[in-house]
């Protein structure tokens, strides 16, 4: 008796480049414009509360960030790790280039980063579910 193949494979992963380790999985929330963590996102809530800023009135928690770079303050580095203190940081941040405040904030509050993605962020949708491999420098569509 010969048993059929499963037609199903495995999501393909992008590769990309670990900043920290770990892994985290949730739905992807994508910013146009780069992040400043200090004055745009509430480290007790999570919610992102800059004004005019695409992702106002949106919480991060739980979610995978994606945005092409931060900027701002370094303090942002100590709302990350707020954030990761107060169970409201993102499951995961995928960058272009991910500078210093965010790698530190990553870091300080153990959330998985990567950056420099082998595909576009563009791919990676809003409300999709991916799992980011900091470890394996991977991110997979689940």
């Amino acid at each position: 008796m010969t048993s059929e193949a499963s037609n199903e494979t495995a999501p393909e992963a992008i590769d990309a480049e670990p900043i920290t380790e770990g892994t985290g999985r949730g739905e992807v929330l994508r910013s146009p414009v780069p992040i400043s963590f200090y004055g745009a996102v509430e480290p007790d809530t999570g919610e992102f509360i800059e004004d005019g800023h695409p992702l106002e009135g949106e919480n991060i928690t739980g979610k995978v960030l994606v945005f092409a770079r931060g900027k701002g303050s370094t303090v942002g580095s100590y709302v990350l790790y707020g954030l990761a203190n107060n169970g409201c940081a993102p499951a995961a941040i995928v960058n272009e280039e991910t500078e210093t405040i965010v790698a530190t904030g990553a870091i300080l509050g153990e959330i998985p980063c990567v950056d420099s993605p082998a595909a576009d962020l563009d791919s990676l949708e809003d409300g999709e579910t991916v799992a980011v491999d900091a470890d394996a420098g991977t991110i997979r569509r689940v």
